[in-house]
């Protein structure tokens, strides 16, 4: 087998993963296309149903939900449970038995009560030649050299 050979052959070779990722990225993509898809009619039910609960829904609302259902359904049967949102953009929904949080500001520093304990620190002489950071002040044109 000549060199022009081994070239073509780990040419054919890359080829083929190529196509395969190219096969691959395109699966995830549509994955995603049709999870958003799912959720945006999960939203749309959402809608429907809190205006049934509320009172304002209209006569269109049980025909629309009836058909979101069945796409949902459709879904399911094609990609899995709606449930199952692992490795997905979709958002993280909170369980309704999972415990409430509330955020609690911190108490700022002037708040704190040791800090008005604390006695602020003398102060220090400045060095000679420089200022109250000791840092020295630049002298021009002087014939100290």
């Amino acid at each position: 087998m000549g060199l022009m050979d081994k070239v073509k052959a780990q040419a054919t070779q890359l080829a083929d993963k190529a196509q395969e990722a190219g096969k691959t990225g395109q699966a995830k993509i549509e994955a995603v296309q049709a999870r958003r898809r799912a959720d945006a009619l999960l939203e749309e039910l959402g809608k429907i149903t809190y205006h049934a609960r509320t009172g304002t829904s209209s006569p269109a609302d049980e025909a629309r939900s009836s058909e979101i259902v069945d796409q949902l359904r459709q879904y399911e049967a094609e990609h899995g449970s709606l449930s199952d949102t692992e490795g997905t953009d979709s958002v993280t929904t909170v369980s309704s038995s999972a415990p409430a949080t509330t955020f609690v500001p911190s108490p700022g520093p002037a708040a704190a009560p040791e800090a008005a304990a604390t006695p602020a620190p003398a102060s220090t002489p400045a060095p000679a030649g420089g200022d109250a950071q000791g840092i020295p002040k630049p002298t021009f044109g002087s014939s100290e050299l």
